[in-house]
């Protein structure tokens, strides 16, 4: 089988379901915004090397992305049953990771920070960015399609543009880099 179809010459592509859609719509554009992300993150594991405490993790993460992708690649009008798992658990696994984390980090988290820092904290950075780009077209696609995005994935996405800004952070922490702040977040600034 090759892997050209050359049935998205035209500007559309085929959802969950067979219906075709826009390349620039809501729904691609959120789970293209995804995919650029999970591939960060897959940079960001190669990075780390295989033997790194974040690869289990991670791992998950990723696959996480795919089934969340493959259910917002299904229109909810879809006739097609989604067989893949949903990734309930994760606003609850990327709070306990970032618990986690903050329990070893020797500073609190009380600033904006100008990411950076080494490669591996810069990439969460990225990753982190990206996120948040997905997390708005999640909100674009549910105005469209209400039903399509579960509570549970844009809980998950929000947690984790928390988590890998706590990953950077830790990252930064471990060897000794200095963050680079901006200012404090607002509600320490209203208690000064």
């Amino acid at each position: 089988m090759k892997i050209y179809t050359k049935k998205g010459d035209a500007g559309k592509t085929g959802t969950f379901g067979g219906k075709r859609e826009d390349k620039d719509s809501a729904r691609i554009e959120c789970n293209g915004t995804l995919d650029e992300a999970n591939s960060t993150i897959g940079l960001l594991r190669a990075k780390l090397g295989e033997g790194h405490l974040w690869q289990n993790n991670l791992q998950k993460i990723q696959k996480d992305l795919m089934d969340m992708m493959s259910h917002l690649a299904r229109p909810s009008v879809s006739n097609k049953v989604n067989s893949n798992p949903k990734p309930e658990d994760g606003a609850d696994f990327c709070e306990a990771w970032i618990d986690e984390l903050e329990s070893v980090i020797t500073s609190p988290s009380e600033y904006f920070l100008l990411p950076g820092g080494n490669e591996v904290s810069a990439l969460c950075h990225v990753a982190r960015t990206q996120i948040r780009r997905a997390e708005r077209r999640l909100v674009t696609l549910a105005k469209e399609d209400p039903e399509c995005v579960e509570p549970y994935i844009s809980a998950y996405v929000n947690r984790l543009s928390d988590l890998f800004f706590t990953l950077a952070r830790a990252e930064m922490d471990k060897e000794g880099v200095a963050e680079e702040k901006w200012q404090l977040f607002l509600y320490k600034r209203k208690k000064k």
